[in-house]
């Protein structure tokens, strides 16, 4: 019998494809029906379940051809209109800090004591304020305990939308905190950094030296961003110091992209472009991108001025 040739024009028998050899399955690999799985199938069946991916589902409105070169990720009117009002919140939250700080905020920057009052500060930002409630700071309040005591502070008090606070973690979160003060001095001394830093660069240095277990980069970031705000420290941010939190999760959608550094770039233009500070952007991007969750208002009372609003929609084309 003449030698046969397969497809790809070799022996059938040499053909690693099509060799009747290669066409049968293993002897170990047959399993009669009903019959129990090997335990390599198990095993494999186990890490296939541990290593699936999570799908996270996302809000999206329906893209209607809205189209901008500030925003490249944002395809609906919609989205680019609540953009503008979130832009134009956070910023008049940014003056009312400076100029009539709400509630907890007041009682802050009348604090004699420095330390008492930078610990107040620091608990706000990691615990978060509550929304939609008659007395928003009620939760901060539950978990201060005066900074002189060296006590732990109650840590299974209500979080609020950008609170970082959690029972299990939250220990070692102070403890760490505490630490750092510790090899400082003091609070106002681990924050205030070097003298002859200017406030961009303390913000910066101070922003990576709180990179402390359990304390993400929103907490970490507004934080800095009220501090300054209330006049306490002088800092000021240059950037969004883009890392981990729902603010850059916002941020990639926005702008189409996730390289962080691409993403701080655009972050820049889009403030230069609508005129308004670079640290409005981060409760304005975290508060675009919790639609159909909790906005994070930190107890601010502020209204939005239409117009500020409406020139910033006019900007992003909206």
């Amino acid at each position: 019998m003449p030698p046969s040739f397969c497809r790809h024009n070799r022996f059938v028998q040499n053909c690693p494809i099509c060799s009747p050899a290669t066409l049968k399955p293993p002897p170990a690999a047959r399993r009669q029906p009903g019959a129990a799985p090997t335990r390599s199938a198990r095993s494999g069946t186990r890490s296939a379940r541990s290593s699936a991916v999570r799908v996270r589902h996302l809000h999206q409105a329906v893209d209607d051809g809205y189209r901008s070169e500030l925003v490249t990720g944002i395809k609906a009117t919609s989205d680019a209109e609540r953009l503008a009002t979130e832009l134009a919140f956070a910023t008049a939250r940014l003056a009312e800090l400076a100029a009539a700080p709400p509630a907890l905020y007041a009682d802050i920057v009348s604090l004699e004591d420095v330390e008492e009052a930078l610990w107040l500060a620091f608990l706000t930002a990691y615990v978060c304020p509550l929304p939609d409630v008659e007395d928003p700071f009620a939760n901060v309040r539950e978990a201060h305990v005066p900074w002189a005591s060296g006590e732990l502070p109650r840590l299974d008090v209500a979080r609020g939308p950008r609170g970082a606070v959690d029972p299990a973690t939250g220990e070692r979160t102070i403890l760490a905190y505490r630490a750092w003060v510790r090899r400082a001095g003091s609070q106002r001394a681990a924050i205030a950094g070097e003298p002859a830093w200017t406030p961009g660069r303390r913000f910066d240095r101070i922003f990576e030296r709180l990179a402390l277990p359990g304390l993400g980069r929103d907490a970490r970031y507004e934080l800095l961003v009220s501090l300054g705000r209330l006049d306490l420290v002088d800092l000021c941010p240059s950037s969004l110091q883009f890392g981990d939190g729902e603010t850059t999760i916002a941020a990639k959608r926005v702008f189409g992209i996730g390289d962080k550094i691409l993403l701080e770039r655009r972050a820049r233009i889009l403030a230069d472009a609508v005129d308004v500070p670079i640290e409005a952007l981060d409760l304005a991007l975290f508060n675009w991108g919790a639609r159909g969750g909790a906005r994070a208002t930190y107890g601010s009372s502020a209204v939005v001025v239409d117009a500020e609003r409406e020139a910033i929609a006019d900007v992003l084309g909206a």
